[in-house]
């Protein structure tokens, strides 16, 4: 062990003759360790919430999605299509239309999205481990219609899966004119829920699920498409698949991921993990001011140790790393002990859910939390860099008072 850190290490257990030195190196401790907690376990409820609404998209947005570049609108090209399926990572793909409907269910209304899919959407998303009631059924053997509406929708219109009152759609006609009499103006076909699912209450309240043949015929569009919706095998590389596609469809088409579908909502939950990383490394650099202080009594305390000490040859470096590995050393036992009171917390909330969410609409009933490897990585090290400088400040400037040669201090080189 060096002889500056054995040093530190006697200096910062040993009892001073000023008490306020104890006291204000016990706070230092405290408070690096308290700042540490608190970047450990708001990091990891960050973690927890973003895996939440991550899980959620991933219930209702494919891997991939084709749109047209420009118009709502389009006919796929079967060619691309079938290039399109033999390409690598691809397991399936599914045909959706979406347009905005006005629902009627016995005396009630409400303005909803329907979304007319094929048979391979249950395969393309996981819609169908999210039912509330019932099944994610939209045809049978002989081709009956069915719908899947929202909780939201359900519960507003009043919908049960067992009722035998019909849902009606309205869309407006497309060759509708400002003269035509109002009640041709719409197309109107009804049609029987099968089950309701439950994602989140955004798309609760908006989306109805129908067969995308019963769609077209409400839209009038016989072969036309909102959407190709992509899913990938186990193991695909999103980045090549999505390279491969945008190669097939061209500039024509927008290609996403599931990042780029819900782009805002993951710059917003990054900006503001960053936000509070930051907010929280400031408490931490506020409260190594108590480190500044304690060196500095520390310093002028051992005035008498450092002549000692120069009168047995310890130059002037081996001094400054004494002071320099105490405030270190008060750094590196306050991260420690935040880390673990961070981990122990995080591991309560985690086995017994101790802290509810106030909400009904979530399918959990506490703040989720997961730990990540590379938080403990990088706000040790963002404690420990902090703590240095709060060390070296002092040391830097105040020792030239006491490591002096006939009186002179000396300077830097």
């Amino acid at each position: 062990m060096k002889l500056s850190l054995y040093i530190a290490k006697r200096y910062l257990f040993a009892k001073k003759s000023r008490n306020a030195i104890n006291v204000i190196s016990a706070v230092s401790v405290a408070g690096v360790g308290v700042g540490t907690m608190a970047l450990i376990t708001v990091l990891s409820v960050f973690n927890g919430l973003e895996m939440l609404v991550s899980s959620i998209f991933n219930t209702f947005d494919p891997d991939l999605k084709i749109t047209p570049a420009e118009g709502k609108t389009f006919i796929p090209d079967t060619s691309r299509l079938k290039m399109l399926s033999n390409v690598s990572g691809v397991a399936c793909y599914s045909l959706a239309l979406e347009e905005n409907a006005l629902l009627k269910y016995d005396e009630k209304q409400v303005i909803a999205t329907i979304k007319g899919v094929d048979d391979n959407f249950a395969e393309v998303t996981d819609i169908d481990s999210s039912m509330w009631e019932g099944d994610f059924t939209l045809t049978t053997k002989n081709r009956i219609p069915w719908a899947v509406p929202g909780i939201g929708i359900a519960q507003y219109l009043g919908i049960r899966v067992n009722f035998i009152e019909p849902l009606f759609i309205y869309v407006p006609r497309r060759t509708a004119g400002s003269n035509m009499n109002p009640e041709d103006a719409f197309n109107r076909k009804y049609i029987y829920p099968s089950g309701i699912f439950q994602i989140e209450q955004e798309y609760d309240s908006r989306y109805v699920f129908i067969p995308i043949d019963f769609a077209r015929e409400l839209i009038e569009n016989k072969d036309g498409v909102t959407s190709i919706e992509i899913k990938f095998t186990p193991g695909a590389d999103a980045a090549d698949v999505q390279g491969n596609t945008e190669r097939i469809f061209g500039k024509e088409f927008v290609v996403q991921n599931r990042f780029e579908q819900q782009e805002i909502f993951y710059k917003v939950m990054r900006s503001e993990r960053l936000a509070i990383f930051l907010i929280l490394t400031l408490i931490l650099i506020i409260a190594s001011f108590n480190i500044m202080g304690s060196l500095t009594m520390l310093i002028i305390e051992k005035e008498r140790d450092i002549g000692i000490l120069r009168s047995l040859g310890a130059d002037n470096n081996l001094i400054r790393k004494i002071f320099i590995f105490e405030g270190w050393l008060i750094s590196i036992i306050g991260a420690a002990g935040g880390l673990l009171l961070g981990f122990i917390i995080c591991w309560i909330q985690q086995t017994y859910g101790i802290l509810k969410l106030q909400s009904d609409t979530l399918i959990i009933e506490s703040y989720p939390v997961v730990m990540k490897l590379k938080d403990f990585i990088v706000v040790p090290a963002t404690v420990l860099l902090i703590g240095y400088w709060a060390a070296w400040y002092p040391v830097r400037f105040l020792t030239k008072k006491y490591l002096s040669n006939n009186g002179k201090p000396v300077q830097d080189k």
